[in-house]
This record gives structure tokens, sequence and C-alpha cells, in this order.
């Protein structure tokens, strides 16, 4: 499908000028996701560049003829510098293109908007950000899992799990992580988990805790992986990124609030009532 409109949005949505900025979040995956603004933002760009885990249904929405950039950065494989990417917005902008960023998830949430928008900042460019709906957030929703319960967590820490050395994360207080939050939800992990695990062992969280991997969170492909602490390690190498990682109670509740594996059931059920 693609989006049609006019270059006016809509009553009450703000007009795309020519040489800026947007930088927008896609959400983690289900088209559905993506704000009103996001889809505004679509509706009127002259150029988009993207992530790699953007939906192509997303894509779908832009405007006819708007061309489309691939600026996804994959471990492991060739990737444009984040360098390479902001200058491209700023020569874009300045050659008064309508610019949208589409970032996967957040732009602010450990997604690198930040620095896409000091670029823009440092070279005068305009820009506006459009928040996201996060992986953190969408994904233990669809996985049947409340980042917050009341009789389970008042408090939640969402983590990276893995620094720009592409280790794991050095600057933080462990300490001060484990025992801050009864719910730890971890971005980008999966390869070090191992020993993520064991760092959150030796700060004190007990090795049958229950964890979960939700691997390509609100997509017809997501899987959920459930374990423990101590045995997260092997699991995690059973599971393909991108995938957050949720460690404390509400991990339980998956097993009544599973919505998404009761669909099916529920359908069936309402087509058939007797």
């Amino acid at each position: 499908m693609t989006w049609q409109t006019n270059i006016v949005p809509p009553k009450g949505l703000p007009v795309f000028e020519p040489g800026w900025v947007w930088l927008v979040g896609a959400g983690p995956g289900d088209p559905g996701l993506i704000t009103l603004h996001g889809v505004n933002a679509l509706a009127q760009a002259d150029v988009i560049v993207y992530d790699a885990l953007v939906d192509t249904r997303i894509l779908d929405m832009a405007k006819p003829h708007a061309e489309r950039i691939f600026a996804g950065k994959r471990g492991g494989k060739p990737s444009p510098t984040q360098t390479s990417i902001s200058e491209r917005l700023v020569e874009l902008a300045k050659a008064g293109h309508r610019v949208l960023r589409l970032k996967g998830g957040d732009p602010f949430v450990f997604g690198r908007g930040g620095e896409e928008a000091l670029a823009l900042v440092g070279a005068g460019v305009p820009f506006r950000v459009v928040p996201g709906v996060t992986a953190a957030i969408a994904g233990t929703a669809y996985a049947g899992m409340p980042a917050t319960h009341r009789d389970a967590n008042s408090a939640v820490t969402f983590i990276t799990g893995h620094s720009m050395t592409g280790e794991v994360p050095d600057n933080l207080n462990w300490d001060a992580v484990t025992n801050g939050a009864p719910v730890l939800i971890f971005y980008m992990a999966i390869k070090h988990f191992g020993r993520i695990a064991e760092k959150l062992q030796e700060c004190g969280r007990p090795a049958d805790e229950p964890v979960a991997f939700v691997a390509s969170a609100t997509t017809a492909d997501q899987k959920v992986h459930v374990c423990t602490l101590d045995t997260a390690a092997e699991v995690a190498k059973k599971v393909s990124p991108p995938a957050i990682v949720v460690v404390g109670p509400v991990v339980k509740l998956r097993e009544q609030l599973d919505w998404l594996g009761k669909a099916a059931e529920w359908q069936a059920k309402a087509a058939d009532p007797v």
C-alpha cells in the first residue's frame, strides 16, 4: 500500500518544511506502532534515510517518488559510519530537501539520534524529533510481559549490552545496575549475555531468576525464549538478533498474559462458540 496524501498535512499536524531534517522513530517492527507524526513525515518527505530494522511496509507509506537511502548498520557486516550518515543528512538538507531520518524504535533510546541531532545543530540545520515506541516497551508487551506491574516492580532499567568498543560496557556501576530495579531490560546484549549474566549473579541476582529473550519483537518472526539467569548463557547462543533480554519477576506473568500466543485460540473460540 502506498500512503496517498497532499503535501498539506491533516489539521493539527506539522508541515515538513524544505531544508529540515526530521528524526523519526519507526517503532520496533510492527508497522502499526509508528506514530501519526511518523506517518505524516513519510507523507511529506522528499528523501528517506532509513535503518536496517525499518519494516518495508512502513517505507510503503511514503509519498510516491520519495528517494530512499539505506543507512543500516548491522554487526559484522559492511556498514556506513555514523559520521558519514550525519554528513549525508546535512548535505541533503542544505540541498533543500525534506529529509526524513527513519530509525527503528525511538531515535533517542540507544538509537544514536542524539549524535545525529548534534551534527545537525553544528551544521545549522533545523530539525524535529518524533519519538517512537521503543523495543523495551513494545517487545515486552507483545511477549506478554508488562515492563512494570504493581505487584512485581516499581522501577525498570534499560541497559545497552555493549559499549562503543563492542564489548560489555565497562563504564557501568554493575552493582548499582543489578540492584537498582527489580526488572532489567537489555538492548543489543545477545553476544555478551553470558558475561552479563555472570556479572548480575556476582552482584546479587539469584541464579534462578527468570529471564526472557524476545527476538524480532512485534514482527511475524517474533520468538520468545524463557529460562533462568544460570542457564541464560546457553540459551543466548540459540537466539538470533535483534533481540531484547528481560530479567526479573515480570517474566513469570507471560504464562497468563501471552495474548499474542493465545490469539489464534481466542479467534477459534469466537468463530465456534459452542
